[in-house]
């Protein structure tokens, strides 16, 4: 019962371990001495690298949060103009299991541990805001979470971040 109950805790340890691991990590930075207030219009510039499924949701999601914070969008010459900088790289976790014999400091015996390899893929997707007229980067968002095989929860998770990364924009200090 007791090495039933060990290798429970072991798995849920690491589950728990590998969870946190796929959380999604969502940071933002701007510049400190621009007037967010007088931005009101923005337009796209580029998504990089272009031409796949997920540039339209990446504009999808972007409007929504900016459009939900006051901001129009325009064709182009936007106050704010948007570069969106999406890639994908392939991340190797660990884990190792033990079968609950031997180890520990006290008492030695003829146990075992497994470790397995789990590959997954990484999606990070980068929002940079820079002043139409300067060109100077105003803000910058960035988002990382695991990629699944299904699209929809790529979709949910892509939503999900981006909504994090606006949560705060404009930023409440700087210039108003």
């Amino acid at each position: 019962m007791k090495i039933l109950r060990f290798i429970t805790v072991c798995a849920a340890v690491s589950l728990a371990t590998l969870t946190a691991g796929f959380a999604q990590d969502v940071q933002t930075d701007f510049d400190h001495q621009a007037n967010f207030a007088q931005y009101k219009t923005y337009s796209w510039q580029e998504i990089k690298p272009g031409a796949s499924l997920w540039d339209s949701r990446i504009k999808s999601a972007v409007n929504a949060q900016l459009e939900a914070k006051g901001l129009a969008q325009v064709a182009g010459g936007g106050d704010i103009a948007i570069v969106a900088i999406k890639t994908s790289q392939t991340m190797r976790t660990l884990q190792t299991f033990y079968d609950g014999f031997g180890g520990g400091w006290r008492w030695r015996g003829f146990g075992e541990s497994t470790t397995t390899e789990q590959d997954y893929q990484e999606g990070t997707l980068v929002i940079d805001l820079y002043d139409g007229k300067t060109k100077q980067l105003i803000w910058r968002g960035s988002t990382e979470s695991a990629l699944s095989d299904k699209a929809e929860k790529n979709e949910k998770n892509l939503d999900k971040g981006v909504n994090k990364m606006f949560k705060n924009f404009p930023p409440a200090s700087g210039k108003r």
